[in-house]
């Protein structure tokens, strides 16, 4: 079968594209911008790369076309499509019919912490021999790929809670029908399709709906939005990471070491086992004690999961340490919403210690990109979000639709801001110094902001 894929260098399309691939396909596709490091993977595969979208790509007929959920009506291909009856479908249903429906799904979603955790979870099965398959959207570094189909039943999922496509308003993971659910956290996010928490609880409840009674479901305790959405039915047996004052529940970690390197694991009050691993922050801590559990419930040992987590190389833009120079650092990190910056941060400064004038210094560069952000449904809590940094730099872009002048106001330490990038930067540049680490925020690629600062350091 000829399969064509529209938006086909966006993460979770071009996995679709490597899976269509390794079931004997023929796949081409196309998207708006082509370009490494996706289209080098898909063009490895054999995978045919079509720049725009352009209805001469489909003269040669396609049997299917799947569409990702990037595309609108009054897309030209989209309208082609239409007007001349073509098959089409979107990515998550055609994952659903030909792989997930006779697999064993482990589904990650929440609103931070998916890739991650998710990471560790195929890299855990890998390790235990358990051959999975999965989809995720970010580059493991455990693997070589960000899809594959793997050679047993288990199959690992990233869980988004964005919507299908443009004909199909569900979120993506309903079409998933996880045995193993993990569900990390629940807040507002994704303001363009979401119009309140509510709007967010009902889509994670009809996921709830629809894992079996011999299935797990797996959260954190005491977390409101999440104890809500059950509360509204379940069918299926749950197990929680717990607070201290209540080790002997669920799941539990032990600090060993203050910025989260070094931790031991119990489940209702028996150790599982230590993690020691080159990750920091609670957040990552969180993400580990989940992937464990899940892991647990497809069969891995608990001791061995731990062991496997020892080696897990943290997910490409996940505070990714990009280079030292003069002895600053520089991290990228995807945090893109105030509570995943807040933890990001917390990370950063259990590691590197309390700041004085001239030492451990934490510069905070944010981008305000997703299209919550941009829109300014964060702006009154993302000053109390930036608060274990020394200083703030924020890049305003076009696309920003607020004013900062009210951030800045609110943040207790000094925040700068600019629209032009090279001076942006050279402002960052003018303020660090030996022993910085400066920690760059944002969900997408900032002008290669990165590599800029450290040439220029």
């Amino acid at each position: 079968m000829h399969i064509h894929i529209l938006g086909i260098c966006g993460t979770f399309m071009g996995g679709i594209a490597a899976i269509a691939k390794q079931l004997g396909h023929r796949v081409s596709g196309c998207d708006a911008n082509v370009y490494p490091p996706m289209s080098t993977q898909l063009e490895d595969l054999g995978i045919e790369l079509k720049q725009g979208y352009l209805t001469e790509h489909l003269v040669d007929e396609p049997d299917l076309v799947i569409v990702g959920n990037a595309m609108s009506r009054g897309n030209p291909m989209v309208e082609y499509i239409l007007d001349r009856n073509i098959a089409y479908i979107s990515g998550p249903q055609w994952l659903l019919e030909n792989v997930l429906k006779d697999r064993w799904v482990l589904a990650v979603s929440g609103t931070h912490g998916k890739t991650t955790t998710s990471s560790m979870l195929a890299w855990i099965l890998e390790y235990a021999h358990m051959k999975p398959g999965f989809l995720i959207g970010g580059i493991p570094q455990n693997f070589d790929c960000s899809a594959r189909l793997g050679d047993t039943p288990f199959f690992v999922i990233e869980a988004d809670e964005y919507d299908t496509a443009f004909f199909d308003k569900r979120s993506k993971f309903v079409h998933y029908r996880p045995r193993t659910l993990v569900i990390n956290n629940m807040e507002f996010d994704h303001g363009d399709i979401f119009d309140d928490l509510s709007d967010i609880q009902r889509q994670f409840h009809h996921l709830i709906r629809m894992v079996p009674s011999n299935g797990l479901i797996l959260s954190p305790k005491n977390e409101q939005a999440i104890t809500e959405t059950i509360g509204q039915g379940c069918w299926t047996p749950t197990e929680f990471s717990v607070d201290d004052n209540d080790i002997n529940a669920g799941w539990h970690a032990n600090k060993l070491k203050a910025d989260g390197s070094e931790f031991t694991v119990s489940f209702k009050g028996a150790v599982q086992g230590t993690v020691k691993w080159d990750l920091i922050g609670d957040f990552n801590i969180e993400n580990g004690l989940m992937a464990i559990a899940a892991a647990r419930h497809a069969g891995v040992p608990s001791h061995v999961a731990t062991e496997a987590l020892a080696e897990f190389i943290n997910t490409k833009r996940r505070l990714e340490l990009k280079g030292t120079v003069n002895n600053i650092c520089v991290y990228d990190d995807f945090a893109h919403h105030p509570t995943a910056i807040t933890k990001t941060l917390a990370g950063v400064r259990s590691h590197v210690g309390k700041s004085t004038e001239r030492e451990n210094r934490i510069i905070a560069v944010l981008e305000p990109r997703s299209n919550t952000m941009k829109s300014g449904v964060h702006k009154d809590t993302l000053a109390h979000s930036l608060v274990d940094a020394d200083y703030v730099f924020i890049f305003q872009g076009g696309q920003v639709q607020w004013s900062v002048d009210d951030l800045i106001a609110d943040c207790h330490q000094p925040c700068i801001v600019d629209d032009d990038l090279e001076v942006f930067i050279d402002k960052i540049l003018a303020t660090a110094h030996t022993g910085d680490t400066i920690v760059v925020m944002s969900n997408g690629g900032f002008g290669g902001i990165h590599d800029k600062l450290l040439s220029k350091l």
